[in-house]
């Protein structure tokens, strides 16, 4: 599967947006650090499904309740309110990409030293 260059930069955008939001969390909850997280990663998913993929996944009726915990989660973050913020947009987080997960764990299975920790009997049989 060949990416375009829009949807590389997409991806880069993607991957600074988590790592600035994962910084801000460690650095207990720096709002500036977890504003800019969240442009980069709202504007690097723009880029890489397209801006009306993107419309029309937060717009589905049957993930309605994660967009609006996930965007009021956003704009908690821009008004100074980062601990209720991030708290609120990962509910939103796990309730609009929870469908992704299997398809990770299938993904990181295959990765050489991570699938033989989550093949060990204990944790195979946790994420099923």
């Amino acid at each position: 599967m060949w990416l375009t260059d829009a949807q590389k930069i997409g991806v880069a955008l993607t991957t600074f947006g988590g790592l600035f939001m994962l910084l801000g969390v460690m650095l207990f909850f720096d709002g500036a650090l977890l504003a800019l997280g969240n442009l980069l990663f709202l504007s690097g998913l723009t880029l890489i499904i397209g801006p009306q993929k993107t419309f029309y996944f937060f717009a589905r009726k049957q993930k309605l309740r994660g967009t609006v915990c996930f965007i009021g989660g956003i704009i908690l973050v821009f008004l100074k309110w980062p601990f209720i913020g991030v708290v609120i947009e990962t509910i939103g987080f796990l309730n609009l990409f929870g469908d992704f997960f299997p398809v990770i764990l299938t993904f990181l299975r295959q990765v050489p030293f991570v699938g033989s920790l989550l093949n060990l009997p204990y944790i195979r049989d946790q994420t099923v």
